[in-house]
């Protein structure tokens, strides 16, 4: 055969492959990912880390426990047949095998995509975003496996099924002083970060209201080592709460890292929050009402594909990681008679009692361990540091356990006992007071953990001995205890949180009981209703972020700055933004009037591109936004520059030639308000403090 057809057959081949590469790099370099498109895939990844997440979390809960309770039967020979339950264990485990061969593809392909990209300009952005998610997705896989190979470990030679078996065992003197010395612990390990105190979900909250730069991740780690500790060594504390900070502080993290604006911060910070509720529980669905109702406080159309597909991903991990088995007893339960409705208004309005007297003596125990309540007690407490209050709360804790076994550490156990039907009245009465004070007393005292799981355990409790009463009276109209056992936690989720929602759907899907939908219902709501009123009525008048905003005009935070030119190009513009105060200057167009304003955050990418510099003037990169006055407040700056999505807004003032033009910034307000809040703080301490020991003489 000739060579040379063969030679130009070869030729042509290699010319359609350069020509098909060269329409890939050209498709390539179009993608554009703007921040609206790419959140809910980073939404999906932050549940994947949110479901790894609780899945470490309830690990390293065992191993403390362990330790802590089970160091006899982790130091036992193994038992005959271990090899054959390991080897059980490892074929039962959910592998999930498909995520990996759709999830590594898809990030490599991502990967790919990115490096034959070329640099400069908005790709450049673009590339970071896809380089990212790609390294993230891959993390989580890489994660997920050994993971899921620790769960099987820990189901053959864990003991944590076994923990109310081993407290009944354990010594008293153990009881007493092993909550006291996880205290102790963790008031050492968080005296230096006075950011991870609390129960994690208020942080969450107003981390999102205030729209600030997010939570710091290194903050989220600390505070799930410090509450496995808390929990591990008896202290009477859940687990939702710190998994909620940690994951909205790595959905922080993410946002910051794709720059994402401070709205989608939020969104982000949201789904983080219901992935770490869905994959704790094991439920998907309340996991993402918690997010949009407790946590954004809205229910917008375009969030909710970000924070659903947080709460799927999360909850797919954690049954892979921890199981798929309900927390709650599936036990059935239904409404006897139409007379019932009427107990469960009662058991409604005890929950949302239940739910105040938590809420205050909550804040009430954190005052008394700082010594700002009367008395010689407070005022010694509040003069030590803070791992001998954290200490001092522990060993409370140890005398309450001593007292009630339901008070150590989450208290799941017993839960299931109160749906069962199992514990008497006086049992459960105890019980539910003796959890209410402990929780109180190891959170105030500094010891890390959540308020959620244990609100559920006190409704459990006072649900059940409630049902006791009431099935003792009329027992051919109403269910057995279980069934207000289980009504109970709903309605004092519902009445701690103020989120009706969250507790219907959490219990309804805890129990997989449609049959109490209406209970939950009625007593959910009045709950929530009765606390919120409850607490609003004794809420003390204290001055806010919102009155300072509203009372200020913006003439006090913006600072003069003169405008640039229309035409001026963007490598002079850049260099009078570096210089100028807040990165922000004032534009004017080409007929001399205002125009907008021009930010350096939003040239970072753009002014590398040399092509671009000799194109482009401050009318072409200026952001065309609203102007405000000098007298407008504060709140209205803040509301325009959400509005507007930008962190600085021009400011002209028609009246005055002092101050022509100016601008106003995100930051400066921020500033502003943290120093007015700080010196009314600053001047209450000391009457706090001089009324104390008035009191204390």
């Amino acid at each position: 055969m000739d060579p040379e057809p063969r030679q130009r057959d070869s030729l042509s081949l290699r010319e359609r492959l350069r020509a098909l590469l060269h329409v890939a790099f050209e498709v390539s370099n179009r993608i554009s990912l703007p921040g609206p498109s790419v959140l809910p895939v980073a939404g999906a990844v932050v549940g994947l880390y949110g479901g790894l997440a609780a899945g470490i979390f309830a690990n390293l809960i065992g191993l403390v426990s362990g330790l802590a309770v089970g160091l006899p039967h982790l130091i036992e020979p193994p038992q005959p047949g271990v090899l054959e339950r390991l080897r059980a264990a490892f074929a039962d485990a959910s592998w999930h095998f498909e995520f990996a061969i759709v999830g590594a593809p898809l990030a490599l392909a991502a990967l790919l995509t990115a490096r034959v990209m070329s640099p400069g300009g908005p790709r450049d952005m673009v590339r970071q975003r896809l380089r990212v998610l790609a390294l993230l997705t891959l993390g989580a896989l890489g994660l997920y496996f050994p993971l899921v190979a620790l769960a099987a470990l820990n189901s053959v030679f864990g003991h944590g099924h076994e923990l109310a078996n081993a407290l009944s065992a354990m010594p008293w003197w153990a009881k007493l002083l092993l909550p006291a010395a996880g205290g102790a612990a963790v008031g050492r390990l968080l005296r230096d970060r006075p950011e991870t105190h609390g129960h994690g979900v208020p942080e969450v909250v107003s981390a999102v209201q205030r729209q600030r730069d997010g939570l710091p991740a290194e903050g989220g780690l600390l505070k799930l080592v410090a509450s496995a500790v808390t929990i591990g060594t008896g202290g009477s504390a859940g687990r939702e709460g710190p998994i909620v900070y940690g994951g909205a502080a790595f959905g922080s993290a993410v946002g910051r890292t794709l720059g994402f604006s401070r709205r989608e911060l939020s969104i982000l910070l949201a789904c983080g929050a219901g992935a770490g509720i869905a994959a704790s529980f094991n439920t998907p669905i309340g996991g993402a009402i918690f997010a949009l109702e407790i946590i954004l406080r809205q229910f917008e159309l375009k969030v909710f594909s970000p924070i659903i597909l947080a709460s799927v991903t999360a909850t797919m991990v954690g049954r892979g990681v921890m199981g798929g088995a309900p927390m709650v007893r599936r036990i059935t339960y239904q409404m006897v008679s139409g007379w019932e409705i009427l107990g469960y208004v009662a058991l409604g309005l005890l929950c949302g009692l239940l739910a105040y007297a938590f809420a205050r003596l909550l804040r009430h125990s954190d005052a008394f361990f700082r010594g700002r309540i009367a008395g010689s007690l407070s005022a010694f407490l509040g003069r030590q540091p803070l791992w001998v209050r954290a200490g001092a709360g522990g060993l409370s804790v140890g005398l309450l356990i001593l007292a009630s076994p339901a008070v150590w550490g989450t208290g799941h156990e017993f839960v299931n006992l109160a749906a069962a039907g199992q514990l008497s009245l006086a049992v459960l009465g105890f019980a539910c007071v003796a959890k209410l004070v402990g929780t109180a007393v190891t959170i105030g005292s500094g010891g890390s953990g959540g308020t959620f799981f244990p609100s559920l355990v006190i409704g459990a409790m006072a649900g059940g001995a409630f049902g006791e009463l009431v099935h003792s009276l009329f027992p051919a109209l109403t269910a057995p205890s279980g069934a207000y056992a289980v009504v109970g936690m709903g309605g004092a989720v519902a009445g701690l949180t103020r989120g009706p929602l969250t507790g219907m759907i959490m219990l309804y899907e805890l129990t997989g009981n449609y049959a109490i939908i209406l209970p939950l219902m009625v007593t959910c709501t009045l709950a929530s209703a009765l606390c919120h009123v409850l607490l609003e009525r004794r809420a003390e008048r204290a001055r806010t972020e919102r009155d300072v905003l509203r009372e200020h005009p913006v003439r006090k935070v913006s600072f003069a700055s003169s405008p640039v030119a229309a035409g001026i190009k963007l490598r002079e513009l850049v260099d009078q933004l570096i210089s100028a105060e807040g990165e922000a200057l004032p534009v004017l167009d080409s007929g001399g009037a205002l125009y907008g304003v021009a930010l350096i955050s939003e040239l970072r990418d753009v002014w590398r591109d040399e092509q671009l510099n000799r194109m482009l003037n401050a009318l072409d990169v200026a952001r065309k936004v609203k102007v405000l006055s000098p007298e407008d407040t504060l709140a209205h700056a803040l509301e325009l520059m959400d509005q507007e999505d930008v962190d600085a807004l021009p400011v002209h003032d028609r009246r005055r030639g002092s101050l022509p033009y100016g601008v106003v910034t995100r930051a400066a307000i921020r500033r502003f308000v943290f120093r007015q809040l700080e010196s009314v703080r600053e001047e209450a301490e000391p009457r706090e403090e001089a009324k104390a020991a008035a009191a204390a003489r």
